[in-house]
């Protein structure tokens, strides 16, 4: 029984060689190297592939990978041998999802068991790739479903805004273009008033299951910028910066949290204390969903 709970099993001619595998069984596990016997299950792969190979992937990417392999991909081939799965059984996964899922689910859904599996050729656990020759044909988005607000539309919803206590933010999301955890994340060393410069280099969401904020780095290395800031955004923080004495501030900004950045590798800090924007009854950060509904 390994120290993940897992029990593996094997059955040998002679006790030697039952002695051999037991041994190299526990060093692998000991020492967290995935196990290489004939009997890995896709499961076990996954699982392996999660903790020690992409430790360094953005955390929503990890979560999406975690969904849709616990959503889809894992109750039709979870249980099998890695070495079992063909490309039919990948291409039943991605055909059920068909009728229930947008094209960028299935899209993510793809993208996940592509990846697991080549990492799976690389570590020559796999021979071939058991997607090889596999497609989704579902657009992720029709062509005529993306829409960009006019400068009419953006002067109606800045209207409707000024009704809201985040208008601040709708406006400077709309100046700079900002992503939503990239707004929440932002900290006033991000900004460099001398040369009017917003500089991006770290997010901040909350974990709803979990209940507890985390930094990250920002979605991508190219999303790591530094943008040149219009009259009006600058006005926007300069009133923020002005008024930050009088917010309310809840216990939880004195947490400073932890984040890798992504360029260096190197841990960094976000003081939750220097947040920009915070909830103006609470005094907490304002979360992710909050500026989505």
């Amino acid at each position: 029984s390994a120290k993940n709970g897992r029990r593996y099993e094997k059955h040998f001619d002679t006790l030697p060689e039952a002695r051999n595998w037991l041994a190299d069984t526990q060093y692998e596990d000991k020492h967290g190297i995935v196990p290489t016997n004939v009997d890995m299950t896709v499961d076990d792969w996954f699982e392996f592939w999660m903790e020690n190979l992409i430790c360094d992937l953005a955390p929503n990417s990890r979560r999406n990978y975690m969904e849709r392999y616990k959503n889809n991909v894992q109750p039709i081939i979870g249980s099998m041998k890695i070495s079992d799965v063909k490309p039919m059984h990948c291409k039943v996964i991605l055909n059920r999802m068909d009728a229930n899922y947008a094209g960028s689910t299935i899209r993510q859904t793809y993208i996940a068991m592509g990846t697991m599996f080549r990492s799976a050729v690389m570590n020559d656990i796999i021979h071939k790739h058991p997607m090889d020759g596999v497609r989704y044909t579902k657009p992720a988005r029709a062509v005529d479903d993306i829409k960009f607000l006019t400068v009419d539309e953006q002067e109606q919803f800045l209207e409707a805004a000024k009704r809201s206590h985040n208008y601040r933010q709708y406006a400077l999301l709309l100046e700079t273009g900002l992503r939503t955890g990239e707004l929440i994340g932002l900290t006033w060393d991000s900004i460099d008033w001398k040369k009017r410069t917003l500089t991006v280099n770290k997010t901040l969401e909350f974990r709803h299951k979990q209940r507890y904020w985390r930094a990250g780095p920002p979605k991508t290395a190219t999303s790591y910028r530094t943008i040149p800031l219009t009259d009006r955004a600058y006005q926007i923080l300069k009133d923020c910066y002005d008024e930050r004495g009088k917010r309310k501030e809840s216990e939880t900004l004195s947490q400073i949290l932890e984040y890798i950045d992504r360029r260096t590798g190197e841990t960094e800090y976000l003081a939750m204390r220097d947040l920009v924007f915070v909830n103006w009854r609470t005094g907490e950060p304002a979360k992710n969903s909050s500026y989505d509904t």
